[in-house]
């Protein structure tokens, strides 16, 4: 590495802290360090700190934003952190990287033992709008980047699609993109509490912030301002509560969801009149499955972002080849199977702190910023109004 150094601290030590740290490897051009990294969990915290060359380590944020030398503080924490974590680096006049999403409605300030799941969706989505806004409000008064962590902005299939749009120079009439795997393992994604909603906040996130980021380049484009969502339609449901699943007595795909959909589909509608149809499912076996179409008025793209086929490997059973990664949620590696040289550039993980450290260097805005994870939260909390209600909601 070389060219300006960008010191960095890294909140949270978890899968999504782990792809980073790769990430951050591969940058050009600049040298991000990771100076300091941070969470409650001290066994945990001093492996990660030693696998990744992270010279400090601190169970609590406070310090760490006290520090002069730390300029970027990423935070790879659970959602109901996300907020707090972000008006306090921000007060302490640190850029923020934030994951996905934004952030969620988790009943904050409600009983133990209230039903989060219970509360009514209009509610939520007040309650999510107003702590993204208070985000994007906190960094903006501070004069601090946020930086929103949504990788499908750049994956490179992502990134050409854009370009070939702009080649093209049609008008794009409808996209169909969705994110699926057979169910996630961390128990708190089954419950509203612990993580503000199911597959369409962790996973509808990812296609539907592509699709406002394609909508807005085209916007930008053919009339100078970006083209918005307007309005949505939606449903969600537990289908591993419907009657075949239950009567089956072996069960591979991920069940226990307590009160949180496992399955969600949003038709959007953007300000030009033109469609987005976004599907996301704990409900399907095979490793993930991460895709967009872009139908245009002169053109089609087909973009993938998990199976690539770069590779394809047979084994007869599933310990031919031993511990070897071969794609994330692939529930056997006996058969046929398409092992990912690189998911993290394929998902656009590598190339999403690239930007981000450009930023920082160099004073610019990312092209992911917090404005983008913002839209994409009041969307997906009018789908889950949407859905409670059976009724399209406007924007």
């Amino acid at each position: 590495m070389s060219g300006q150094q960008v010191n960095i601290a890294i909140v949270g030590t978890g899968f999504i802290a782990e792809t980073r740290a790769r990430s951050y490897a591969g940058v050009t051009g600049y040298e991000p360090r990771l100076v300091a990294a941070v969470s409650r969990t001290r066994d945990r915290l001093d492996d990660y700190a030693r696998r990744h060359g992270i010279p400090d380590v601190y169970t609590d944020l406070k310090p760490v934003l006290e520090r002069t030398d730390v300029q970027v503080v990423d935070l790879c924490v659970p959602n109901h952190l996300h907020r707090p974590f972000t008006e306090a680096a921000a007060a302490a006049g640190k850029h923020v990287i934030c994951s996905k999403p934004l952030t969620a409605f988790d009943g904050a300030g409600l009983a133990p033992d209230a039903r989060v799941g219970e509360v009514p969706r209009a509610e939520m989505l007040r309650v999510a709008d107003e702590n993204a806004t208070a985000m994007v409000d906190a960094a903006r008064e501070a004069n601090v980047f946020l930086m929103y962590a949504e990788n499908w902005v750049y994956a490179p299939s992502i990134a050409k699609a854009d370009r070939l749009a702009a080649a093209s120079g049609g008008a794009i009439l409808e996209m169909r993109g969705g994110e699926c795997h057979s169910g996630s393992h961390s128990p708190y994604s089954k419950e509203w509490r612990t993580t503000g909603g199911g597959a369409l906040l962790r996973l509808g996130v990812h296609p539907m912030g592509a699709m406002l980021h394609l909508k807005r380049q085209e916007g930008l484009r053919r009339c100078g301002r970006p083209i918005r969502p307007r309005a949505v339609f939606a449903e969600v449901a537990d289908l591993t509560q419907t009657p075949g699943f239950l009567q089956e007595e072996k069960h591979f795909i991920r069940t226990g969801w307590v009160d949180v959909e496992n399955w969600g589909t949003a038709i959007l509608t953007f300000d030009d009149g033109t469609r987005g149809i976004v599907w996301s499912s704990d409900a399907v076996l095979g490793g993930m499955e991460s895709t967009l179409q872009v139908l245009m008025s002169n053109a089609h793209i087909k973009c993938n972002l998990s199976h690539t086929r770069l590779v394809e490997a047979f084994a007869p059973e599933a310990s031919v080849f031993g511990d070897e990664y071969m794609i994330e949620k692939l529930e056997t590696s006996a058969g046929w199977s398409p092992p990912a040289p690189d998911e993290d550039w394929a998902q656009g993980h590598r190339q999403m702190v690239q930007d981000f450290v450009a930023s920082v260097a160099r004073g610019r805005e990312p092209l992911a910023t917090g404005e983008l994870g913002r839209d994409v939260i009041r969307l997906v909390y009018a789908a889950y109004l949407s859905a409670a209600e059976g009724r399209r909601v406007e924007l």
